[in-house]
């Protein structure tokens, strides 16, 4: 995945967990305290960081660990 010039090596599974526990954006953004913008920036995956707090809001929402949110994937 290509965003204006870097090479994204991290993919942001937030989509296929909230489709997994059929829950919306806005119920996600109320369990997690996380704001909504910020939430559809990282469905989208168009969000540059992600704070250690949220990792941990949104693994404790999901009841998940980090890998079920996070992928890596190597370069080609």
């Amino acid at each position: 995945m290509v965003k204006k010039g870097l090479t994204i090596l991290v993919k942001i599974k937030l989509s296929d967990l909230l489709g997994k526990h059929k829950m919306t954006q806005k119920a996600l953004a109320e369990i997690t305290g996380i704001r909504p913008a910020t939430i559809s920036k990282m469905y989208y995956e168009e969000i540059k960081r992600i704070e250690i707090s949220q990792i941990d809001s949104l693994c404790k929402a999901f009841d998940c660990s980090i890998g079920d949110l996070l992928e890596y994937i190597p370069e080609k």
